[in-house]
């Protein structure tokens, strides 16, 4: 009997699949291996052609040694090109003169700066495996004479942080103030540079990655600058130092100095219930109880008490029942003195003997002091058995020294660093610029050097800093601080806080959309709710205006809200089945 085994297709293509990594893998190893060759190939020839220009140079008279219209000044092209193996090179040539700390550079003794020549030939090719070559050299001048015979004077920069201490390798960079070309450049390791130049002013930039810059100013820009252009004067030397440090950064709040907070009860159950009598609780609501007959004629619930440790002032008691004919509810509230519980007296709040029947009730002119703790108590009533009340939800509001975010604001941050003055003698500050947080009230600022820095808002918009944390201003901002928060507290003469809840469960709604408007004043801004279901519009006139709530998932609300002061608004929607 013979057996037989035919491929199937996903065994050729496994098959097609472990041959074509196998040959990939070949093809980059062959390629890598063609590149080490070539690269090795280009750079001895680069270091040959290096070689030989060195060389060149060392046999010419030390007053010829240098680049065409630099300094020094000598016969050599700054850039020139060759051609070997078929491959063009491109040489580079530069030529500076080195000022020796040993030779007594900052000794006035010392009146031929110049002690020697250093030169640097960087040799380049181009292509798929590119690369570069340099190599350098020192020639010291055969005499004293040759050493003191060429003209111009020494840049000293030194380059220093915020605590006193040189600063490792920064990029210190000697420009012409008139066209911004870049001269010499350098970067030191121990962070100071003595730079050889023509007798001339330039302009100086001190820089490091991660850290802030210093540089020089001229007239043109400033009209009295700080720390103006240097000059370098023939056989002298010109000291200049610099401060830079690594940055820091300023994350931003801005809030208003009160919120809104509250006790609710949706009475799905009893654990918000301190007392009750003849009252039922469930399923979102609280009734009457049954007897044999009916619905008992009266009875009562008390809700736990709330006693807010932030409390600013009250703020409004607010429910939401139905109430058939021959049944009634009315509301009462109670507030703790030691250890037992009494009705706020008429004079305190007018009403509250016989009960409120309609909703909300201002509570702001209630005393937190004597008031610091209240319960709420509902009073149900029925002449007809078959009939009952019914208390869906209830909530005690207070205003809290809890903050709210207020977004959008525009504010001015400006450092106390100045690099001079203008032509009226005004201070022109280093850092002074307008930011603008987000909806969220937030904003964070990236890339600032270590000051002390002053937070300001313009009347303009209509909104009063009246306080920081930290306090008070100016706020130090040390070097390399990752992210100091600071809060700006704001307020204004008038202001709207909408609170948006869930009806049935008192839940807030996050991102619900908050129109306010007013046509007469030209007022038309749409917020979204926060985590709190809050959002705040400050600043506004005295009016009243129109207010359309709307939020996926729920039906849609419009009102009219007065606004004096500072003004609050709990927006109750439904959910949609």
């Amino acid at each position: 009997m013979k057996s037989s085994k035919a491929l199937t297709l996903i065994d050729v293509l496994i098959g097609i699949a472990l041959t074509l990594v196998i040959f990939l893998g070949i093809f980059g190893l062959f390629q890598l291996t063609l590149k080490v060759i070539g690269q090795s190939q280009a750079r001895i020839t680069a270091t040959a052609i290096a070689n030989q220009e060195i060389e060149k140079i060392r046999n010419l008279p030390y007053e010829d040694i240098g680049v065409q219209g630099g300094f020094p000044d000598g016969v050599l092209p700054s850039v020139t090109t060759t051609i070997s193996g078929g491959r063009e090179y491109t040489i580079e040539t530069r030529v500076d003169f080195v000022v020796d700390p040993d030779d007594g550079v900052a000794s006035p003794e010392d009146e031929c700066p110049n002690d020697y020549k250093r030169v640097k030939v960087k040799v380049s090719w181009q292509g798929k495996f590119g690369g570069e070559v340099e190599i350098s050299t020192d020639i010291s001048p055969p005499s004293l004479a040759q050493e003191c015979g060429t003209s111009g004077g020494i840049l000293s920069v030194s380059v220093f942080d915020a605590y006193g201490m040189m600063v490792p390798f920064p990029s210190i960079e000697v420009r012409d103030p008139s066209t911004d070309a870049l001269i010499k450049t350098a970067v030191p390791a121990e962070g100071h540079h003595y730079f050889s130049l023509p007798t001339s002013t330039y302009k100086v930039v001190v820089t490091k990655n991660g850290f802030s810059t210093e540089r020089t100013y001229g007239t043109d820009e400033i009209a009295t600058p700080q720390k103006p252009h240097p000059i370098v004067l023939d056989k002298q030397t010109t000291e200049i130092s610099f401060s830079i440090d690594e940055l820091s950064s300023f994350s931003v709040d801005t809030v208003c100095g009160w919120g809104v907070d509250r006790f609710s009860d949706s009475f799905d159950n009893e654990a918000k219930i301190s007392e009750s009598s003849n009252v039922l609780v469930e399923q979102g609501k609280a009734t009457l109880a049954t007897t044999t007959g009916g619905y008992f004629s009266s009875g009562y619930l008390i809700s736990t008490s709330s006693s807010p440790t932030d409390i600013l002032s009250w703020d409004e008691f607010s429910w939401t029942d139905s109430e058939p004919q021959n049944s009634d509810l009315k509301y009462q509230i109670y507030y703790a003195s030691g250890s037992n519980w009494y009705l706020i007296p008429d004079s305190d709040l007018p009403g509250n003997s016989t009960g409120f029947d309609t909703s909300p009730v201002d509570l702001s002119g209630l005393s937190t002091t004597t008031y610091s703790e209240l319960k709420l108590k509902a009073n149900f009533s029925t002449s007809d058995p078959s009939t009952t009340s019914e208390l869906y939800d209830w909530q005690l509001s207070w205003i809290s020294s809890q903050t709210t975010s207020i977004g959008n604001v525009q504010f001015l941050l400006q450092g106390a660093k100045i690099i001079g003055t203008d032509a009226d003698e005004n201070p022109v500050y280093k850092y002074s610029q307008t930011h603008v947080s987000d909806n969220n009230g937030h904003v964070d600022i990236p890339d600032l050097e270590w000051d002390s820095y002053t937070f300001s808002v313009s009347p303009s918009e209509g909104l009063d800093l009246v306080n920081t944390d930290p306090s008070p201003q100016p706020i130090s901002l040390p070097p390399d601080n990752a992210l100091k928060h600071v809060t700006l507290y704001l307020e204004a003469e008038n202001s709207l806080l909408v609170t948006v809840e869930n009806s049935d469960t008192l839940e807030p709604i996050f991102s619900a959309t908050v129109r306010l408007f007013n046509t007469g004043l030209g007022y038309d801004v749409s917020q979204y709710t926060d985590q709190k279901g809050e959002t705040f519009f400050i600043p506004l006139q005295s009016a009243v205006y129109n207010l359309e709530v709307q939020a996926p998932g729920y039906s849609s609300t419009s009102l009219t809200v007065g606004v004096t002061g500072d003004t609050t608004k709990t927006i109750l929607l439904d959910q949609i089945e």
